[in-house]
């Protein structure tokens, strides 16, 4: 049996990324209802929001859903004993050592997936003790690790070094990308900038047509030489970052104004590079389900494929 799905309980290995202020309810319940795997964010900060968040989840769906745990922004132990009181059974954690709660999780009976950009950082998550990863190539959107490793690369060298189970992100927006990362050793995909220019996403429409309207190299890559390291839409603003060569996260300050404003210059539009590979705003059931007959249709002619 495929381990994400035994481990998610999802009907599809398809998990929606757990994006600050935009991986709530609305969006998560839509991926969740449609057989993927809705995620919760909590990077945003907002405790009391976010816990109001996944307590909406139960009566949105009825289906499978997770949590993510941004482990260097949590302040306390709170969320974590939310996640564990709440009944949680799924949590992807990400941006620090995974060591720090582990044991809790694991007691609890919740699965944890880490999220990784390296080599490195899946054998610290391995030994650790998480039950699998979250895999992320330079060609995701948001925060990234200053070295770039494209997501084929990266997922064949951890498949080399662990038997981990991998959820592959970054740049996956169909069922050939699906495919791809399946022949290179993973079990499930993520995706985040194709679900935040899906229907149901609650960011601004201005947002969800500049991702339609950009092409493959419609991001870029900001800040490498200091942190935070991001990937997002090209624009005035991005362009002025890009050639001082540095910002800081008061950069991101205005970011809500952008996701539900539709001021696409009040900060970084953080995106894949997938946004070359998506021209329509569909519904996430739809968007699923095409994933999936694609995905088939490619394994089954490359099941037949010889030489």
């Amino acid at each position: 049996m495929n381990r994400v799905i035994k481990h998610t309980g999802s009907k599809y290995p398809i998990i929606q990324a757990p994006m600050g202020w935009i991986a709530r309810s609305q969006l998560a319940s839509s991926v969740s209802n449609a057989g993927g795997m809705g995620i919760i964010e909590t990077s945003s900060g907002e405790i009391d929001n976010c816990k109001n968040e996944i307590k909406l989840m139960s009566e949105l769906t009825d289906k499978p859903f997770g949590v993510n745990l941004p482990l260097l922004f949590l302040k306390d132990d709170s969320m974590v004993k939310f996640c564990v009181d709440a009944g949680v059974k799924f949590v992807t954690t990400s941006a620090g050592d995974p060591t720090k709660y582990i044991k809790v999780l694991k007691d609890a009976g919740i699965t944890v997936y880490h999220a990784v950009p390296s080599l490195e950082g899946a054998l610290k998550a391995a030994n650790a003790g998480v039950d699998g990863l979250v895999v992320e190539g330079t060609e995701g959107g948001g925060f990234k690790s200053p070295i770039e490793v494209g997501l084929l690369v990266l997922i064949q060298s951890i498949k080399q070094n662990t038997d981990l189970p991998m959820i592959a992100a970054g740049g996956i927006v169909d069922g050939a990308g699906m495919a791809s990362v399946f022949a290179a050793g993973a079990e499930g995909i993520q995706m985040g900038t194709r679900f935040v220019s899906s229907s149901e996403s609650p960011v601004h429409a201005n947002f969800k047509n500049k991702i339609i309207e950009s092409g493959i190299d419609g991001t870029v890559i900001l800040n490498k030489t200091s942190k935070p390291v991001i990937r997002a839409l090209k624009s005035n603003l991005t362009k002025d970052i890009d050639n001082k060569g540095y910002m800081d996260m008061t950069a991101m300050m205005n970011i809500k104004d952008l996701y539900f404003d539709g001021d696409m210059e009040a900060a970084p539009a953080l995106s894949g590079q997938s946004t070359g590979l998506i021209n329509q705003i569909k519904p996430v059931k739809e968007i699923i389900s095409e994933i999936i007959n694609e995905f088939n249709k490619t394994c089954k002619k490359m099941g037949n494929t010889r030489f």
